[in-house]
């Protein structure tokens, strides 16, 4: 599967109510033993319920500049969610559909530390 046939799909619950579209992926990174970044894995899908567009780096906590377009893009996508990975029951060829009693994560990325800062 390729990611981009993931993206801009409709998202369904259970009950066939649309939800969205899966504008973007979440990826966990692993670090190494020295800190550096090692593998990556899926952690699950970004739907927004209003647009179809990326957020284009905006949804990370505390960017705000340049200020006119992190307000049209928290406008845009307010309502937008982060559903997990595992929360997916169908990856149609047409749509997604969520399993009975998936969880809505907030879709902001907030910034990491790293064990030296």
């Amino acid at each position: 599967m390729i990611l981009t046939d993931l993206l801009q799909k409709p998202v369904y619950d259970h009950s066939s109510h649309r939800l969205g579209t899966a504008i973007d992926a979440r990826f966990e990174v692993d670090l190494d033993t020295h800190g550096h970044p090692g593998s990556a894995r899926l952690v699950g899908l970004i739907v927004s319920r209003h647009n179809a567009a990326s957020f284009r780096g905006y949804e990370r906590s505390g960017v705000e500049s340049p200020w006119p377009i992190a307000q049209i893009l928290e406008r845009r996508h307010r309502g937008s969610f982060l559903v997990l990975w595992g929360d997916i029951e169908v990856l149609g060829t047409a749509a997604i559909r969520l399993r009975t009693g998936f969880k809505r994560h907030s879709s902001q990325l907030k910034e990491q530390r790293s064990a030296s800062g």
